[in-house]
């Protein structure tokens, strides 16, 4: 039996401006035969992505520190360190990060949907801090949305205040 083992992704550096959140890949769907992605999320608090469907993929945050309140199918779920959520693909959902530190998490997915919008919108960040928080111009909104429809994840409602 012969295996391949590969060190994917570095453990320290920047990532990718996501919004204003710090995105670092840590296996690319590419990177194995099932198609498996893990991205890892740092995000300040307030951040909140509007109410989303994944048309083709299961997305489920696995979060390493702080609190987030998560709304999947209309119910609400109060998630802290440790804790998994799953987000089922064709359920709308989205959440807020609640806790004053912000929030770490892994994303993981089946597919290149979700991949490929954080690549299509993101700009490469060298650095360990979060990107700088921004609010979201008209012409963000909409480069957002239409990026998402060419993903297959559709944006039907406001985010979590």
């Amino acid at each position: 039996m012969t295996m391949t083992l590969a060190k994917l992704s570095p453990r320290k550096g920047g990532g990718l401006n996501f919004i204003g959140n710090l995105v670092k890949v840590r296996m690319s769907a590419d990177d194995g035969n099932d198609g498996i992605s893990i991205l890892e999320h740092r995000m300040a608090k307030g951040e909140a992505p509007p109410l989303h469907i994944h048309r083709h993929e299961d997305e489920i945050f696995h979060l390493m520190e702080g609190c987030m309140r998560f709304e999947v199918d209309g119910k609400t779920i109060v998630a802290e360190s440790g804790d998994t959520v799953l987000a089922p693909k064709g359920i709308p959902h989205r959440f807020i990060v609640e806790s004053e530190e912000g929030a770490r998490c892994l994303t993981i997915m089946t597919g290149h949907d979700f991949g490929s919008l954080v690549r299509d919108i993101s700009s490469v960040f060298d650095s360990e801090d979060l990107p700088p928080a921004v609010a979201p111009t008209p012409a963000m909104i909409e480069k957002l949305v239409a990026a998402a429809a060419q993903n297959n994840i559709d944006i039907v409602g406001p985010p979590l205040a």
